[in-house]
C-alpha cells in the first residue's frame, strides 16, 4: 500500500515478532489517537496487540480512502484445521467493524484459496454479503445463518448507489501471473463504496489488474534460449534437462506475456527489475554473510528431501512460501542446486521470493522470520492491486469513470 502511494493512518498487528519487524523498518509506536501522519514518508503509527481492543472510529474524520488487511488465514487454510467461522482466529467480523467505524471509500482484503472450499461456500457467501452491507451489525445473540437471512432481506431495500452499501469484487489470483517469483494462489477481495459509482463491470473490465506474466511465456523462453542467455553459467546438462521436461507441454495461453519469474531470476538475474543486484551464491552456515548489505543471508544446516518433501527448482517459480505451525511442510524452504546438492533457502532468499526489498530487516529467531514471510502478502502482488484501487478512486474523485455503454 505504501509503495502504491497510500499514507498509513494507523497499522495494527498482533504478532510480537512481526511488530518488532515493522518497528525496525517503516513503523513507529502510535503516540495516541492524535498521531496522524500528514506525509507519505512519515513512519506508520503502529498499535500492537489484539485488533478487537482497538477503536478505529477516531479516523472517520480523516476521510479514510482504504481499509486494507488480511484476516488470519488459518481458519480457512488447506494446511490448517479447517474450522472456518467456528475458529476463534476468524477476524472477518473485525474487518467489518473497522469498515463501520471508518467508512472508507474502498476495502482490500487478502486470504487463502481455502476460503473457496465448497464446505465453506455458504459462509464465504455470507462474508461477501456482510461486506456489501457492513452497517447491518450482527448482534451477539444472533448466529451467522440468522444474520445472513437479515442481510438478504436488507439487500432488497438498500439502494444500489447508497453510501451504506459496498460493491464487492472477488478474484482468485496466482502471484506468479503478476511477476512474483512464486506460485501462490490467493483470494483478493476488493470493495468500493457504492455511492462512488465504481461498478463490478468497471472493475473487471477497466481497473482490475490483468496478468502480466505466464507459464507459457516461461516455457517459450527456455525453449528458444532467451532464458538461458540471462543465466549463462547454468551447466549444459541442467539446461538440457529443463528443455526435455517442457518440450511436449501444450501450454499456449499467455505466450505473448512476460515469462513467469523463476527462483533463479529472483536470486541471480531479475529481468523485470532495474538496478538488480544478484545475491551471493556462497552461503555460510550459522553465520551472517560477510557483506553487511546481505543481512539474513545465512545458511541453515539439516536440509532433507524425500517423497512429499521435494525441493524448489531454480528454473521454476518457487513453491508457495508457508508459515507452518509445526515447521514448513513439503520442502518449500529447500532448494536444489545445479550440482545436485540441496540446502535450505536463507531468509534473504525467501524475502526475495516474497518480493520484499533487500533493505527490509526482520526481527526474531530464524523460524520467526520465516513465519513472518509465510504469513505475508508478496509485496509486488499487494502493490499491483493497491495501484489498481488507487486508479479507480482517482477516476471516481474527478468524475472520470468510464462509460462502458460506449
Amino acid at each position: 500500500m505504501h509503495e502504491a502511494g497510500f499514507r498509513h493512518l494507523v497499522v495494527n498487528e498482533f504478532s510480537k515478532r512481526a511488530c518488532e519487524t515493522l518497528l525496525a523498518n517503516l513503523a513507529v509506536k502510535r503516540k495516541g489517537e492524535d498521531h496522524i501522519p500528514v506525509d507519505l514518508m512519515e513512519k506508520w503509527p503502529l498499535v500492537e496487540g489484539d485488533v478487537r481492543e482497538v477503536d478505529f472510529s477516531y479516523l472517520r474524520s480523516q476521510g479514510v480512502d482504504v481499509v486494507a488487511g488480511g484476516p488470519p488465514c488459518q481458519p480457512f487454510s488447506l494446511g490448517g484445521v479447517h474450522k472456518g467461522d467456528e475458529d476463534a482466529r476468524n477476524m472477518f467480523p473485525e474487518l467489518f467493524r473497522v469498515v463501520r467505524e471508518t467508512r472508507p471509500l474502498a476495502v482490500v482484503c487478502e486470504n487463502v484459496r481455502g476460503l473457496l472450499r465448497p464446505s465453506f461456500s455458504p459462509y464465504f457467501d455470507y462474508i461477501l454479503r456482510e461486506l456489501s452491507l457492513p452497517f447491518e451489525e450482527r448482534s451477539d445473540d444472533v448466529d451467522w445463518e440468522e444474520h445472513d437471512a437479515i442481510l438478504q432481506n436488507r439487500d432488497k431495500v438498500v439502494p444500489l448507489d447508497s453510501a451504506q452499501r459496498y460493491v464487492v469484487n472477488v478474484a482468485l489470483v496466482n502471484a506468479a501471473d503478476y511477476g512474483v517469483p512464486q506460485v501462490r494462489n490467493r483470494v483478493i477481495i476488493v470493495a468500493f463504496r457504492a455511492d462512488l459509482g465504481i461498478t463490478q463491470e468497471m472493475w473487471d473490465q477497466v481497473f482490475k489488474p490483468k496478468r502480466t506474466h505466464s507459464q507459457a511465456a516461461l516455457f517459450k523462453s527456455q525453449l528458444d534460449g532467451s532464458y538461458w542467455r540471462r543465466h549463462k553459467k547454468v551447466p549444459p546438462e541442467v539446461r538440457k534437462r529443463i528443455k526435455e521436461s517442457i518440450k511436449d507441454k501444450k501450454v499456449l495461453d499467455g505466450s505473448d506475456l512476460l515469462p513467469w519469474r523463476t527462483l533463479r531470476d529472483a536470486l541471480y538475474s531479475n529481468p523485470d527489475a532495474e538496478d538488480f543486484k544478484p545475491l551471493p551464491r556462497d552461503v555460510v552456515n550459522g553465520a551472517d554473510h560477510p557483506e553487511e548489505e546481505w543481512t539474513h543471508h545465512i545458511g541453515w544446516p539439516g536440509a532433507r528431501i524425500y517423497a512429499g518433501h521435494t525441493p524448489n527448482n531454480l528454473d521454476k517459480p518457487a513453491k508457495t512460501v508457508k508459515a507452518g505451525v509445526h515447521g514448513v511442510p513439503g520442502g518449500e524452504s529447500v532448494m536444489l542446486l545445479d550440482d545436485g546438492t540441496y540446502r535450505y533457502m536463507t531468509v534473504r532468499e525467501t524475502a526475495r521470493v516474497m518480493t520484499f526489498p533487500d533493505w527490509w530487516r526482520f526481527k526474531g529467531p530464524r523460524g520467526e522470520q520465516m513465519r513472518q514471510l509465510g504469513n505475508a502478502v508478496p509485496v509486488l502482488l499487494g502493490k499491483v492491486f493497491a495501484k489498481a484501487v488507487a486508479r479507480a478512486l482517482a477516476a471516481a474523485s474527478v468524475g472520470e469513470l468510464p462509460d462502458l455503454g460506449k
